[in-house]
């Protein structure tokens, strides 16, 4: 799966110009090594992403003091728990990781004996899942929310701010220069 980046986004990503000659107005400035202070506004969204790093780092870690388990492998027992039957497959569509990641991540779950897989299906070639009577009790004590606060966050926010927040990510994450195969790693994994 690849980050799908809004046209705008694409064109700064590129450094095309407009038919003017003039790079995107969105295009990511160029910032100087020896460049360290920030405009008020810069320093505005930085506390912002701050507080957004630090609400989802806590879950995670009241989540591993309180259950024993990653957040990710919280979130995937929880659909497995809510879904009975459910295939790898169809838990990292659910999850919207790869689907090898979401076999390590069901690994590890099966290991503590928190999941049960077994072939007793219509098609016996996939493996349907199942939580543990172990794996339903730690959902009983594991804090919420199960997909972690930041899906839970997104997923309450309304399509316009949803497409702002995709568009102007979208430049962020071309100005940082990332990998986008990592847009399919979980957060709390």
């Amino acid at each position: 799966m690849t980050l799908s980046l809004p046209p705008k986004a694409r064109s700064a990503r590129s450094g095309t110009t407009s038919k003017t000659g003039k790079k995107p107005e969105n295009a990511p400035a160029k910032a100087k090594q020896e460049d360290t202070d920030l405009s008020p506004a810069a320093s505005q969204v930085l506390r912002r992403f701050r507080l957004v790093f630090n609400a989802v780092k806590t879950h995670f870690q009241r989540v591993e003091q309180k259950a024993g388990i990653g957040g990710a492998q919280l979130w995937a027992l929880s659909l497995i728990q809510a879904r009975p039957g459910i295939g790898v497959k169809a838990l990292a569509q659910a999850m919207d990781i790869h689907q090898s990641t979401a076999s390590n991540l069901l690994r590890g779950l099966s290991e503590r004996g928190l999941v049960v897989a077994a072939k007793d299906g219509p098609d016996r070639r996939t493996v349907q899942l199942r939580a543990s009577p172990a794996g339903a009790r730690l959902l009983r004590r594991a804090p919420g929310p199960f997909a972690g606060v930041l899906p839970t966050a997104l997923a309450g926010l309304d399509a316009g701010t949803l497409a702002r927040l995709d568009q102007d990510l979208a430049v962020l994450i071309v100005a940082l220069g990332v990998d986008e195969s990592a847009a399919t790693t979980p957060l709390g994994k």
